[in-house]
């Protein structure tokens, strides 16, 4: 498989797929929840997104490729989040415009870790026989078994690599990834063995502007190392070559079993991604 090669384009094509995802997984999330006080608006080429306290939601990303941020923007930014009592929580690529971060810095926002953008040319990807497990796309009758499969396994993760810089218990996790995969068009998909009534594991995937964007996996603790995730990627890859993708995009945390996992398909690291947060001031924090 030849060496995929990033260039600002791809690196500006990718970061607007992640900025159009934040946006209607947002957007859904203030339809289904009117009584939030959510937002959701367009900031420097990129999308800025309050949804809940402690969301992954709540963030800024895609900025950085073309119209940059002003202080203006940013000032609405730190206004919006500190006003739900959030901090920003800015993703930054390193193809980014590099005066974006000098600015960051520069209003007081401190590096919290990295996550690594990798990808996959679907043309040049052949899938290999895989373990005993079926796949296939989890109906509407079935998804509170695809919940409980994915909560479950992303709120007992697998402790290899760098530790994340978020994390989340499970009663927290549940309304996110219900928030999460209710809207900007995801689609979930169920992975099961022999033997077992329930699924053991689940993943989504969202097509978009030619990308199969990975939007995450998880295998229940007991049947890990067993070829779950494999076979999940496997099927979600092949769906989205069928539907005319050249690339499928992932984000994983450095070092981690997942990026391992995605290594040996033939994913490659198109790009890092900065983590930079601005805590809220005392005086913008709700009073205990």
């Amino acid at each position: 498989m030849g060496a995929l090669f990033c260039n600002l384009e791809l690196a500006a094509r990718v970061e607007r797929a992640e900025s159009s995802l934040l946006r209607d997984a947002a957007t859904q999330v203030a339809a289904r929840h009117p009584e939030r006080a959510t937002a959701v608006f367009d900031v420097g080429g990129g999308v800025c997104a309050v949804t809940a306290p402690n969301s992954p939601l709540n963030k800024v990303c895609g900025v950085g490729f073309g119209e940059q941020p002003t202080e203006d923007d940013w000032s609405r930014v730190e206004a919006t989040c500190f006003g739900a009592g959030v901090r920003v929580q800015v993703e930054v690529s390193t193809a980014a415009e590099p005066a974006l971060v000098a600015a960051l810095t520069g209003r007081g926002y401190k590096l919290v870790g990295f996550e690594n953008v990798s990808a996959l040319v679907l043309s040049e990807w052949q899938p290999a026989p895989g373990a005993d497990v079926q796949v296939a796309r989890s109906p509407d009758s079935r998804r509170e078994e695809w919940l409980d499969a994915v909560i479950t396994g992303f709120a007992n993760p697998d402790d290899r690599g760098v530790a994340s810089h978020e994390s989340y218990p499970r009663e927290v996790l549940g309304p996110i990834i219900e928030d999460f995969t209710s809207g900007a068009d995801l689609r979930c998909y169920l992975a099961t063995v022999a033997g077992e009534p329930k699924a053991v594991g689940g993943g989504s995937l969202r097509v978009h502007d030619r990308l199969g964007q990975l939007c995450g996996a998880a295998t229940l603790p007991g049947f890990r190392r067993r070829g779950v995730q494999t076979a999940l990627l496997a099927h979600r890859l092949l769906e989205a070559r069928d539907e005319g993708c050249d690339l499928a995009t992932v984000t994983t945390q450095p070092g981690s079993t997942s990026e391992q996992n995605m290594r040996r398909f033939g994913f490659q690291l198109l790009y890092p991604r900065a983590v930079l947060v601005r805590e809220a001031p005392d005086a913008a924090r709700p009073a205990d």
